[in-house]
């Protein structure tokens, strides 16, 4: 990563080093067993497909999190994003890592002036810190939730994600993984 830097010809202080991914969160859950002595307890469980998508990108070294909720995967809302990305930090380069998703190379996408796109190997969700964001997400404010809307979902993705982005050490510390530390 720090050679991509020079290959483009800029230092660190004017470049991000970011990772992108975005995850899908619905009215569906799948509730979690437990047990309490003595009865049974009872954990609602619904099954309707209804759903919408969080677009996320981390940097891992100053603990930065972007994020948009948007309700579909396309060329078009990615492009949307990444426009939304480049202007949170319009004074930067933005080296962006994501995964081969067919809308993130795309004719159609449309990729900022202060932003290079690179991939990572194909099937390999474990090289992208980003992964670890979704983690959070549905262990802190999904686990064994039912909601009566996708809106009421969107509502507490709003909060989750708000939480995690005014939280730069826990993202730093859910992100920075010790090869791209170790790298810049």
């Amino acid at each position: 990563m720090a050679n991509t830097l020079e290959t483009l010809g800029v230092s660190h202080e004017k470049a991000m080093i970011m990772f992108q991914d975005e995850a899908r969160f619905g009215r569906i859950n799948s509730p979690h067993k437990c047990w309490v002595k003595g009865t049974r307890p009872y954990v609602y469980c619904q099954i309707v497909r209804e759903y919408t998508y969080v677009y996320a990108a981390v940097d891992p070294f100053e603990g930065v999190l972007d994020s948009l909720i948007i309700p579909f995967v396309a060329a078009e809302a990615m492009s949307i994003f990444l426009e939304e990305v480049s202007k949170r930090h319009s004074e930067k380069l933005i080296l962006m890592f994501l995964d081969q998703a067919g809308w993130h190379r795309a004719k159609e996408l449309r990729i900022p002036q202060n932003m290079t796109l690179l991939p990572f190997p194909a099937y390999s969700p474990e090289l992208n810190p980003a992964e670890h964001v979704w983690d959070e997400l549905r262990e802190k404010w999904f686990y064994n939730f039912t909601f009566d809307s996708i809106g009421a979902v969107e509502d507490r993705l709003t909060d989750g994600l708000c939480d995690l982005e005014n939280a730069p050490s826990l993202i730093q510390s859910l992100t920075g993984f010790d090869w791209i530390i170790s790298c810049v």
